[in-house]
């Protein structure tokens, strides 16, 4: 029979949790990019201090795995799984500044969709972190964020031909693939943090 000893310190949760909730404010931000008469400028600046936020939970983060003894999962997973909810704000950021940098005030309509893709896959990882206390019912989620990330994909092919369709200038067509792209990667970085959930709750299970 195989034991295992877990710490009674249970702060790891609670900041991955506190890291995913971050995701859930920072791709709402992104959604009021979209807006009619949106104050980007003032939306980037919240988004750069959400941005630094999250930083400070993955750094908190870092700093519990280095001063614990016992941790309540492998290292290298505690590791990858902060880092990869950190991408996921990082891409999000991005996006937002280069829809600052670039002045752009007009999206293929498909782009909508995939801000609304990301919404709910934040909201299905904000959820889904809690559950790693017990590392039950989380298939589910896994198999939800893989099905929105294809959706994602579908979103992303679409926008693409959109683009280069000609209903755009040359200099527009870069300007807005920069946007898309920084959008499609925070939908994959999203996929990446399924995943790496799926490969902790085999491991324990």
């Amino acid at each position: 029979m195989r034991f295992r000893i877990r710490p009674v310190e249970t702060s790891f949760y609670d900041l991955f949790t506190r890291a995913a909730t971050h995701l859930v404010g920072g791709a709402d931000l992104l959604a009021r990019m979209l807006d009619e008469g949106a104050d980007r400028a003032a939306i980037a600046a919240q988004m750069r201090e959400a941005e630094h936020e999250a930083d400070e939970t993955t750094h908190e983060i870092i700093r519990r795995v280095n001063s614990t003894f016992i941790t309540p999962f492998d290292r290298e997973d505690i590791y990858s799984l902060a880092g990869s909810l950190d991408d996921v704000m990082d891409f999000m950021e991005e996006t937002v500044d280069s829809i600052v940098l670039y002045e752009l005030d007009a999206f293929p309509p498909e782009f909508a969709n995939q801000v609304e893709v990301l919404q709910r896959a934040t909201r299905l990882t904000a959820e889904a972190m809690p559950r790693l206390r017990s590392m039950k019912n989380l298939e589910e989620y896994w198999i939800e964020i893989n099905r929105l990330e294809n959706e994602g994909d579908r979103n992303h092919r679409r926008t693409l031909a959109h683009l280069f369709g000609g209903d755009y200038k040359a200099m527009q067509v870069l300007k807005l693939k920069d946007v898309v792209e920084s959008l499609e990667h925070a939908i994959d970085a999203l996929e990446t943090v399924a995943n790496i959930v799926e490969q902790i709750a085999v491991k324990e299970s």
